[in-house]
């Protein structure tokens, strides 16, 4: 199943009218993939995805020229490096027939440089965001981004198993870290984002930066971990303990595990976003832990690791039929251990539906 570039593409443009914008700009990145399918290595020359009501164009620095042929038969214009993107700009501006636009919407990831360059070149005061017109777009996940997904967190599985294999005492978090790493690549991954692995008390961390501590007995050990696949992420949070988990550890465990149950059973089309966090915050505080659970109860997933919709307690937004985000409530004892379990879920017309196929129960290692 292909993604409909153009059709995005088609889509934005009808947004915009809508909106009553006239010119998007969008500089390399998540949102040029999603409507173009590739994006340039970003650096210092200005590269954009122009895009009006009634047509688009792409500047480009010669450099990234043919590699933009292969992927897209929009217009180009490309400028050499010793030119510069002036002329190659006023090129674009004629093609789009655009010569004052009354408002710009830029991509909020765009350097501060190249957006003066286009308030300069068409004389615009203060611009908008392009993500205000883009991210609802990109929030709604249609079937071919569903299918790249389920691959991609297939990999993420992978790679957890690995790393469960990876854990015992004496290696190190590094040395899990690597065992998931390689296993994401071998199951297909064309990037590893992040191999997040908290032992012991660095569980108390919830962003750990995973570092050269030894796994010992007792230990819990969290293993958060996210690749790419067909530019789309996986994110998976699974958690190990090395010899039999503590009655103190169980109890953690089984709370965190009861707040993921009731975030997904509470996840219904129409929901609003902040009715799911509250169900997960709900049991742990019932069960004296509220103070440990420091975060937001999960975040959308796509191009990005982390894109709308949030699932925080004050976010009124409707979870609709086709958005794909986290549930990962936690608890995290200072001087401890911490415990969380992330699953990846799409909204469908029955509930919440995950993508990961692995349990969420404790892996005990002997």
């Amino acid at each position: 199943m292909k993604i409909d570039y153009a059709g995005r593409l088609r889509q934005a443009q009808a947004r915009l009218g809508e909106m009553g914008t006239d010119l998007m700009a969008i500089p390399p990145g998540d949102n040029l993939i999603y409507l173009l399918g590739f994006t340039p290595i970003p650096d210092e020359r200005p590269c954009y995805l122009l895009v009006t009501p009634a047509a688009a164009a792409f500047l480009v620095p010669s450099l990234n020229a043919e590699q933009a042929k292969v992927h897209t038969t929009l217009p180009l214009f490309a400028y050499a490096d010793a030119d510069g993107p002036q002329a190659a700009l006023a090129q674009a501006a004629a093609h789009l027939k655009l010569r004052s636009p009354r408002r710009l919407a830029a991509g909020e990831t765009m350097r501060a440089d190249h957006l003066l360059l286009l308030m300069e070149t068409w004389g615009v005061a203060r611009p908008a965001l392009a993500s205000d017109l883009i991210a609802p777009m990109r929030a709604r996940k249609d079937p071919a981004e569903i299918e790249i997904l389920h691959r991609s967190a297939a990999t993420a599985d992978a790679a957890t198993e690995a790393a469960f294999r990876a854990c015992r005492p004496g290696a190190t978090e590094l040395d899990v870290a690597d065992a998931a790493a390689s296993a994401f690549r071998e199951a297909g991954a064309e990037e590893v984002c992040f191999t997040l692995i908290a032992s012991g008390p660095n569980g108390a961390f919830p962003h750990h930066h995973t570092g050269a501590r030894r796994l010992q007995a007792g230990d819990a050990v969290g293993i958060d971990l996210g690749g790419r696949l067909g530019h789309y992420s996986s994110d998976i949070t699974r958690m190990a303990v090395l010899d039999d988990p503590s009655p103190r550890y169980q109890k953690v465990h089984a709370t965190v595990e009861a707040a993921v149950q009731a975030a997904m059973a509470a996840a219904k089309p129409g929901v609003p976003a902040r009715q799911v966090d509250r169900a997960a915050r709900k049991v742990i505080e019932e069960a004296g832990f509220g103070e440990f659970f420091v975060h937001r109860t999960g975040h959308g997933l796509g191009l990005a690791d982390h894109e709308p919709p949030y699932i925080t307690g004050t976010n009124p937004e409707p979870l609709e039929v086709g958005v794909v985000f986290s549930i990962e409530p936690g608890i995290y004892l200072p001087g401890e251990f911490g415990v969380r379990l992330e699953e990846i879920v799409v909204m469908t017309e029955r509930g919440a539906e995950r993508f990961s196929a692995l349990p969420r129960e404790v892996r005990v290692i002997k």
